[in-house]
Order: structure tokens, then sequence, then C-alpha cells
């Protein structure tokens, strides 16, 4: 993935590229201190994700990304910026994402996960003839997009929380009453009946400059998505699943490709009440999933690098998981990195004892000592 940074402070610049340089498949192209310079850089070097800082002289971040969207639609902006203050103009622009400084090595890695999703499920979509131009994306957050990079704007936080409703429901009609109480629990009903009127008219209008206001539907007192021919990430990324049942030298860079659609829970940071069951149900799909891959980078003996970042991934989602962390010290193991199956064990004796104020299984103590003598 093809990155710039956009910030008139060099000591970000130096930052920025330390961090980077540790995440995977980025190739940084270009660093700039004002935007203009980057402007006059992207007409001849397209680039697929900028880090624009918000607060810079002669034109701001925000008018950058202004112009960026109507001239480079492709490009995706992550602002980086002191101010939280921005947000809310930031996520008006359809900004990828927005990252408060002091920045960390997580909090990008999230941004650059999320935009090499989306690259990918785009360059699939170029070669999908039956796609009408609706592109869905729920995991790690809700965002709808054509396939001309026009993203639907919501016009109430309830709209898009019904889309999402609807959408978990694909295929089934929805009736007034199951909607009121799932996702408008808590009012008076006369008060949750109004707010659902309300809020599938929201819904349709979002849609309707896209084209796509038809795709609610009705039916005696009952609502749902008409979605042929549309493409939604934890749909692709479910149905991809069933095809590795097993996972071998012959399918495991696929494997590794698949990976990458999953950028985040179902929903990201929304989380809604009545989404935790499919929530629960596609983190456990992908961390069982993410284990079988290493476990096959393992056995062909290469790639450990990678299998170290889907493994960190992972124990950024739960780091008292076991199975993960003894994944991981095996791959320490398999790399001869001695000081680092040392600190991760240590590491995890810290923060089971913090945690639960236990020690790991025997089974696990008694697999680090074998690791540890392989390497004497």
């Amino acid at each position: 993935m093809k990155v710039i940074i956009i910030d008139d402070e060099k000591a970000m610049h130096l930052v920025m590229r330390k961090m980077l340089a540790k995440i995977p498949n980025v190739d940084i192209i270009g660093s700039f201190h004002d935007t203009i310079s980057a402007s006059v850089f992207l007409d001849n070097h397209p680039a697929h994700l900028a880090f624009v800082d918000i607060s810079m002289p002669r034109e701001s971040g925000i008018q950058f990304a202004k112009r960026m969207r109507e001239q480079n639609q492709s490009l995706h902006i992550v602002f980086v910026t002191s101010h939280k203050e921005y947000a809310l103009n930031a996520f008006d622009l359809l900004a990828l994402d927005y990252i408060v400084k002091p920045v960390t090595l997580e909090r990008l890695e999230k941004s650059v996960n999320k935009a090499m999703g989306i690259h990918q499920i785009s360059e699939i979509m170029q070669d999908e003839k039956n796609v009408k131009g609706l592109l869905i994306y729920c995991l790690g957050g809700l965002e709808v997009r054509t396939l001309h990079g026009d993203n639907v704007r919501w016009m109430s936080r309830k709209s898009s929380e019904l889309f999402g409703y609807l959408l978990t429901n694909r295929g089934r009609m929805v009736s007034r009453v199951r909607l009121t109480a799932d996702v408008f629990g808590g009012m008076p009903q006369g008060n949750a009946e109004t707010y659902l009127n309300t809020t599938i008219y929201q819904l349709r209008k979002s849609l309707e400059p896209h084209g796509f206001r038809s795709i609610v539907v009705s039916n005696n007192d009952s609502y749902g998505l008409e979605l042929t021919d549309v493409y939604i990430d934890f749909v692709e990324f479910e149905d991809r699943l069933k095809r590795f049942e097993i996972i071998d030298a012959s399918n495991l860079d696929q494997a590794i490709e698949l990976e990458q659609i999953f950028v985040g829970d179902l929903f990201g940071e929304k989380a809604f009440m009545w989404a935790l069951n499919d929530i629960e149900r596609i983190s456990k799909m992908y961390s069982t999933f993410v284990k079988r891959l290493v476990a096959a980078i393992l056995k062909r003996g290469e790639g450990y690098t990678v299998a170290i970042r889907l493994l960190l991934k992972l124990l950024s989602r739960n780091e008292l998981d076991e199975e993960n962390v003894s994944l991981l010290l095996d791959v320490y193991a398999a790399k001869k990195d001695k000081a680092a199956l040392s600190g991760q064990y240590a590491q995890y004796v810290r923060i089971l004892y913090k945690e639960l104020g236990i020690s790991p299984s025997q089974e696990l103590a008694d697999r680090y000592s074998l690791l540890q003598s392989m390497l004497d």
C-alpha cells in the first residue's frame, strides 16, 4: 500500500516513518510539509493512503481533503492532529480515520489495515460484473460506498443503526414490533413508532442521492433490504472462510489475503446491543481462522513475520488467550528469537497475575521450558 505523510512538523515525519516502517506492506512514497507540494506529487504518483495533519499554513488538512474528495476519490485520508474538536468536520468529509496525537503504532496499524481491506475489496469488485455499485463495510465500523467512491452520508445515527439492523437480517422482513423493541427499546411505544417512521424516511433519503432508495422495502408493517448483487464485507468474509477447511501450501497466500478483510469487529466501536451475538460469532470465527493460518505458516517453515503480526493482532483483542500466546511462543522459537520468546512469556505471566491473580497453566509453562531448552 502506497502511503504519503503531510505534516508541517519535521519531528512528526520521523515519528510516522519509524512507526509505519514496522507495518507490513506499507510503502512510504513521499513526505511533505504542506498540502500544495503533496498535491503536485499526487498528480504523477498515485497513492492509496494519506496521513494528513489538520493545522497547517496556507491550506489546512480539511481544505486539502475537500479538494481530494473532488479530484481523487480513491485516496483514503486519515487525519492526524492534536485537536479533538475537528473530529466532526473530519468525518463529515468521510475521512477514513481520525487519530489524535500522540500517535501510537497500534492506532496507526488499525488505520492501515482498514485502508488495506477496503483497497483489496475494491480491486475484487472491479472484476465482479454482477455488482450494481454498492459496497457495504461493517467490519470495524459501518460504511456504505458506491463503486464510484461516493459514500452514503447518514441523516442521523439511528438511520445508520437501522440500516445495520436490517442488513444483519438480510433476506428477511422484520416486523415493526421487533424493530421498535430492538432498535428503539426504552422509549414509550408511541414515541418509538413515530421515531421508526422518521428513521425509515431518513434511511431512504440517505440512500436516494446514490440511486438506492428502493432497496428499503416494506410489506404488511414489516421492513427489509433488497440487497441483490451488492458487496457486504462480513458476508464475503464468512463465505470465503468456508473454502478453507484445510489451510496448506496450496492456499496459504489466499488465506493471508482473506485475513486482511477483517479490520475489526462487526460495526466496530458502535457495538449495537442487538448485534452482540453476531459480533461474538464472527469474532470467534476470525480467531479460529488466524490460529489455523499461523499453524500452516509454522508447518511451511517461513513467513514468521506475518505470523507474528497476526498473533499480536489477536493478542490485542484478547491478551489472556493462552492458545494464542502458546502459538506466539512457537513462532518466536521457530524464528530462533530467544529474547522475544522470553519477553512474551514474561509479559503473559504479568498480565495473567494482574488481571486474574493466577499463573499460566502447567501445560504452557512446560511448553515454554521446552522451547527455551531447544534454543540453548
